[in-house]
């Protein structure tokens, strides 16, 4: 599509801006340029928003900025919307990572179940999140993200601190099953919130910082815990319930300023607690919906209190070209996911007590940090997907073909080495959910195909959950040559997936480009092909 838009970008008509006194300016050497199907006068019909759409009285296809008046807008953007997400998903993590730690205090032992036991609860876990994953999406989509996902926060951190009160294993399944059935579709919902705000280029670097903020809250929340579980035995209660009451009462607090907090979108942000004349003046909102929407016009086709309907639904599911991205979301997390389910075990089972344990976790959450941001900004910068997101996989393969072939006398810091080089590896999360959602091509699409690919990413989390085995502890030698080939399974699958979408998009090309120009208006008037499924749209790869 860019080769028919470059007339466009170079000035075909003169630059100006909106603004709501209705001012021009005509300074085009600073002004940011429309290059868009809304210059091209053959596809803007297609693609102007519904009257439904929120930003309908935004949209404005004469609309220009700088692009220092964009950055600073970013900035702004940044502060306002994804620092907060950030906050909700370190909620998310606070209280689905805090077992972990937990199991550091002899947790398993004080309720009495075995570690198997353990990967029955995080299965239940897991499937709860599972299957709550599309009708989540589903719900946030119909009622606004704004509304759901606060009432998720605070329903999930009030079963987080019943925690507080497990004896047995039937209280410990039964919260698992809460939190997971709670937290389903919390990860979906929060992408399809920031997708409203930012380009699809700017959503994989936020979506990094994203799961810094889950990082950064297993680093805290190791420090956290390194001191919370000193108070095991105060009034005679274990540290570990003393953890969740405490981490769930700071979830808690983070979703009901969520309730007060979330605006429904860029042009919906005027509340009684937010300021009545909310956080953009009119030309900030204009800027922020044609912004989005020159990205990704099909953005605007629902509006973001939109039901998906059961055909919407079923054209979703039928979409298999988004297959190749669910088999990436089912095997690129198993490896690391296994380790560190098990890192605080195997630490124990090292030698190591329980207060260094949890701070011996930390270095690997730095490193991950470092490799995750520099992931993703390797990603935009050489516009470059498969290859990038393969990288983490590359790395895990020597450190688990040596954690394989080590003999059983290695000492415990060179495996605590391995195992945190393992968990430090370059994380393709965000990078794989954002080219999920810019292939989807559709908002509907879009929505559905967030959940499936998290779904696959939940399968491998059971997965995960089930790859060490109580008979093979304590070094799980039989669990780390199953995740070797796993790894090796995982860049087949990153090979194909590259070859797939160049063959797919030199097909797409080679139809659009056989039709004439009267050939195209045809067919866009007429066709029943949506998102991507059009001729005219190319998958990124």
């Amino acid at each position: 599509m860019s080769s028919r838009l470059d007339k466009h970008q170079h000035g075909a008509e003169t630059p100006r801006s909106h603004d709501s006194k209705g001012d021009l300016e005509t300074d085009t050497d600073s002004w940011h340029a429309g290059g868009s199907v809304f210059e091209d006068e053959t596809l803007a019909k297609f693609y102007e928003p519904p009257e439904e759409y929120e930003g309908k009285h935004r949209f404005d296809v004469n609309a220009r900025w700088t692009v220092a008046e964009e950055k600073a807008l970013l900035r702004k953007v940044d502060l306002r919307v994804c620092l907060f997400v950030c906050i909700c998903f370190a909620a998310l993590q606070l209280d689905r990572g805090n077992i972990s730690q937990a199991l550091s205090d002899n947790m398993l032992h004080d309720i009495g179940i075995t570690t198997n036991d353990y990967n029955l609860g995080q299965t239940i876990f897991y499937v709860s999140f599972l299957f709550m994953e599309l009708p989540s999406q589903l719900i946030s989509k119909w009622l606004g993200v704004d509304r759901w996902i606060p009432f998720q926060m605070v329903a999930w951190s009030i079963v987080a601190i019943s925690q507080y009160s497990i004896t047995n294993k039937t209280g410990f399944f039964v919260t698992r099953a809460l939190l997971g059935a709670l937290e389903g579709g919390f990860i979906p919902d929060m992408v399809l919130l920031l997708s409203y705000w930012y380009t699809s280029r700017e959503l994989t670097i936020r979506l990094s910082f994203f799961w810094v903020s889950l990082t950064s809250t297993t680093i805290i929340g190791s420090f956290l815990a390194a001191g919370i579980l000193k108070m095991r035995g105060v009034a005679g209660v274990e540290g570990w319930r003393y953890l969740f009451l405490i981490e769930g009462c700071i979830t808690l607090v983070i979703g009901i300023v969520a309730v007060f907090y979330l605006p429904p979108g860029p042009t919906q942000t005027a509340s009684k607690f937010r300021g009545k004349k909310g956080w953009f003046t009119e030309r900030e909102e204009v800027i922020l919906t044609m912004r989005v929407l020159r990205d990704d016009p099909t953005k605007s086709q629902m509006h973001n209190r939109q039901y998906i309907t059961l055909r919407d639904l079923w054209k979703s599911f039928s979409d298999v070209d988004h297959l190749p991205l669910y088999a990436l979301g089912l095997t690129t997390y198993i490896a690391t996911g296994t380790v560190n389910a098990y890192f605080s075990l195997t630490l124990k089972s090292l030698g190591f007590s329980t207060f260094n344990t949890n701070l011996l976790i930390i270095p690997s959450q730095i490193l991950f940090i470092i490799n995750n941001l520099g992931l993703s900004f390797l990603s935009r910068k050489l516009n470059e997907r498969t290859i990038v997101a393969s990288l983490g996989s590359w790395w895990q393969f020597p450190l688990m073909l040596a954690l394989v072939l080590i003999p059983d006398s290695t000492g415990a810091w060179q495996k605590y080495a391995i195992l945190t080089l393992i968990l430090g590896y370059p994380y393709a999360h965000p990078i794989l959910v954002s080219w999920n959602s810019r292939n989807s091509g559709s908002v509907r699409t879009r929505s559905v195909s967030a959940s499936l690919y998290n779904i696959a990413v939940q399968l491998a989390s059971i997965i995960s959950s089930n790859i060490y085995r109580a008979d093979d502890k304590p070094l799980y030698k039989r669990g780390n040559r199953v995740l070797l080939a796993i790894i090796i399974l995982n860049l087949v699958i990153f090979a194909f997936t590259k070859v797939y979408f160049i063959l797919r998009n030199r097909n797409k090309q080679a139809k659009w480009e056989a039709l004439t120009a009267e050939e195209r208006a045809t067919y866009l008037a007429t066709t029943k092909d949506e998102g991507n499924r059009r001729l005219d749209f190319q998958f990124a790869h």
